[in-house]
């Protein structure tokens, strides 16, 4: 294991902290207090420092949630080099012998770019097609949408991957709904495994672009942009419950039309920041500073 990385999230609450190799593979753990760390032994030491209200360990990360009695510039430092102290010691993260076993599912609430929208990343994957869903008429691939547009709150699902991110009317506050939302998700997929029925999700032009055939009847710089939005952009974007598509590129304007989805849709502030950042990207790396970003709400 290598150095840790201090990863600062949207959640002043909550930092990050990365390994350069992978901690579990397809499964998340969740503790609240250090009586359910038992297969954890960095869990449980964490749990020592009086700030650590819960720890989340996923992927190649460890998160950690503090109590307020604290800011994290203060001992984020401190708590990166306990993490590595302990694992260059030989310390167990998640122990092997209860690491395979089936674990309940968990919810993870953080809070994106978008003040209308958190999301909400559990511990199994979900799809491999994302799907939004702008009203509950659009829901019929997924029963879990159409389900929670049963909350009046509910304005907006987006599904992907391991995360499910909610866009929220005005009428209601996140700290009034979140925990009903966390309860919601975590009951439900523990009762059922079909959250996204792709068979049924609509060949819309969005899906028809994730498919191989459409990347290799592009041209060239076509597929070089498709290239550096999935290895640049897309991550950053899927961390903050979005998603970014390519939609065109037309070598007469050079104009580069995107599309944004999850909590970077429907976000003014996001969407400017985005663009810009995308119109740098590309001008830069393809040597083109005559690119235009044209960003697009789903």
């Amino acid at each position: 294991m290598g150095k840790i990385s201090i990863k600062i999230t949207n959640n002043i609450s909550i930092v990050k902290f990365e390994l350069e190799e992978f901690i579990t593979r397809n499964q998340n753990f969740e503790f609240k207090n250090i009586d359910e760390t038992a297969n954890s032994p960095l869990a449980k030491q964490l749990f020592y420092l009086p700030f650590v209200k819960s720890v989340y360990i996923s992927g190649n990360f460890i998160a950690v949630e503090k109590f307020s009695i604290v800011e994290w510039e203060n001992v984020q430092d401190d708590v990166a080099q306990q993490i590595e102290d302990f694992i260059e010691k030989g310390g167990k993260i998640i122990l092997e012998e209860t690491s395979t076993k089936k674990n309940p599912i968990t919810i993870y609430a953080e809070s994106t770019p978008n003040p209308a929208v958190t999301k909400f990343v559990a511990n199994k994957k979900l799809t491999n097609t994302a799907v939004e869903c702008k009203n509950i008429d659009e829901t019929k691939a997924s029963p879990l949408a159409k389900d929670l547009f049963s909350f009046p709150f509910v304005k907006e699902v987006f599904i992907d991957e391991n995360y499910i991110s909610i866009t929220k009317y005005d009428i209601a506050e996140w700290n009034e709904i979140t925990l009903e939302l966390r309860t919601f998700l975590k009951q439900y997929l523990e009762q059922t495994d079909v959250v996204v029925d792709e068979s049924l999700i609509e060949k819309t032009d969005n899906f028809k672009i994730k498919q191989e055939e459409f990347f290799d009847n592009l041209d060239v710089t076509s597929q070089e942009i498709i290239n550096i939005l999935e290895e640049y952009v897309k991550p950053a974007v899927q961390s903050d419950g979005g998603n970014i598509t390519f939609n065109s590129y037309d070598e007469t304007t050079n104009v580069v039309k995107v599309t944004l989805q999850g909590a970077c849709s429907g976000c003014p502030s996001s969407t400017f920041t985005l663009k810009n950042g995308i119109e740098n990207m590309l001008r830069d790396m393809l040597k083109n500073n005559t690119i235009i970003v044209e960003a697009m709400n789903g």
